[in-house]
This record gives C-alpha cells, sequence and structure tokens, in this order.
C-alpha cells in the first residue's frame, strides 16, 4: 500500500509561483535566509504545509518602469520537504513532482501591472512537471530600508500540472486546491 502523500506535495506546485511573483523586485539579489517559499494543500480537509528548501530568481524590478521589469524564478523542487521524511520521499517521486525528471518548476513573467496601492499583478508562464499554464500572480510589494519586500498567496490547481498521477490523480484524498505562499526579501547589488 502506498502512503498518501501530504498536501506540503501539492504546495510545492504552488511555491514555485508565488516565487515567481515575488522575484520582481527592483533589486535582483535574494536574501536567502529572509525569504521562503511554501505551498498549503489538504489531505482528508487537514491542511498541511511544505517548504521549498533551494530557489533562485533572476530579478528586474522597477515600480516607477513596470514595462521593462521582469522575474525569472527557478525552484528546485528536490528541495521541498514537509514534516515526515517518508512523504518527502514519495512527493519527490514520479506521480508526484517526479523530481529526477523534472529537476526545476521555473515562472517567468511576461507583464507585471499596478493592483491596488501596493498590490501588483505579475502575469507569466509557469511550469511544473513539463506542463506550462498562464497565470496571473498577486503580490504585495514595500520597500524596507534598503531591501525590498514581496509577498503574496498563489492558488493553483494540482492537477493541472500532473501533481499526483496515477491513483493520486482522485481529489477526494489530497485536494486539488493548493495555495503557493511566498515572501521574497531582496537587497541592492553590491
Amino acid at each position: 500500500m502506498k502512503r498518501i502523500p501530504r498536501p506540503g506535495s501539492l504546495l510545492l506546485a504552488a511555491v514555485l509561483a508565488t516565487t515567481g511573483v515575488a522575484a520582481n523586485l527592483a533589486w535582483a539579489q535574494i536574501d536567502t535566509a529572509k525569504s521562503s517559499v511554501t505551498a498549503v494543500a489538504r489531505q482528508i480537509g487537514v491542511p498541511m504545509e511544505g517548504k521549498f528548501k533551494k530557489f533562485d530568481a533572476n530579478v528586474d524590478f522597477d515600480p516607477a518602469k513596470l514595462a521593462t521589469s521582469s522575474a525569472k524564478v527557478e525552484i528546485d523542487v528536490s528541495s521541498f520537504e514537509i514534516a515526515d521524511a517518508e512523504t518527502t520521499k514519495e512527493v519527490k517521486g514520479k506521480d508526484w513532482f517526479d523530481a529526477a525528471k523534472y529537476p526545476k518548476a521555473v515562472f517567468q513573467s511576461t507583464s507585471i501591472k499596478n493592483g491596488t496601492p501596493g498590490k501588483y499583478e505579475v502575469s507569466g508562464k509557469l511550469t511544473i512537471k513539463g506542463k506550462t499554464q498562464d497565470i496571473v500572480i498577486p503580490a504585495t510589494y514595500r520597500q524596507d530600508g534598503a531591501a525590498q519586500v514581496f509577498e503574496g498567496v498563489l492558488p493553483i490547481k494540482r492537477t493541472a500540472f500532473n501533481i499526483g498521477d496515477g491513483e493520486w490523480k482522485d481529489t477526494s484524498v489530497v485536494a486539488d486546491d493548493v495555495q503557493i505562499k511566498f515572501r521574497i526579501v531582496t537587497a541592492a547589488k553590491k
């Protein structure tokens, strides 16, 4: 009998999208100690959260020059961790992230637009497990001393990216809805 992956496995996809939004920073150097990307999903109705330990971003963001701002985020899906070691291993396997075949999840922005004050809509393409979807990520932005801080939550459907293949396509155990939460902090280039 296979162990049921926790909703955190679905969160990886959410985290990738979130990271893409957060990566739209005026300064390109990410402060990894202050940044995070997590994914929250529900397994049998119980929320489970996992974290991506490794991600990188190429960011060029200026709130006064949105037309020329851009972001590319890459997440190492094998860096995903959830509380249970056995579930973490299962999530990296073929039915879930298939990290051996698809080691990275990638978000590439295509445009950044103003939303309500302090909020932005980052459009782009999210690729996970070989599947690409057009998405819009809602993100907040604020200046914090010498750093820029981007935060947000991106809802995605795990099945749109084949996260949870085979017997895991059934969403009655692990829900289809995943929330990718991100906090990206950048510092000025030196």
